[in-house]
């Protein structure tokens, strides 16, 4: 899974040396308005991906509790949200990118 993961950032990286590479005759206002892009894009897929491996292990270990004792069934709902709040932040993070 993380080589997976290694390889698709590299891809990405390569993908956004080449299209700044094309852009070789602008400024450097808009070359940097690319990598902008690019660290928004990666801030909310890095965090979405890690979010969801969080909820799917949270979810997994909760449902096992679950089957033992019904009454921690409530518990489990705020490391959910907790987990989740992980892709919110990349989501923040990726505006405070593009706005700044």
């Amino acid at each position: 899974m993380k080589r997976k993961i290694t390889v698709l950032v590299l891809m990405l990286a390569g993908a956004a040396a080449v299209f700044a590479q094309e852009a070789g005759g602008q400024d450097a206002a808009s070359q940097t308005s690319v990598w902008k892009y690019f660290a928004a894009a990666l801030a909310v897929g890095i965090s979405c991906i890690a979010g969801g491996i969080a909820v799917g292990q949270i979810g997994s270990a909760a449902m096992g509790a679950m089957s033992e004792n019904e009454d921690l069934s409530g518990k489990a709902l705020p490391y959910a949200g907790l987990a989740e709040g992980i892709c919110l932040w990349g989501f923040l993070v990726a505006l405070l990118i593009l706005i700044l």
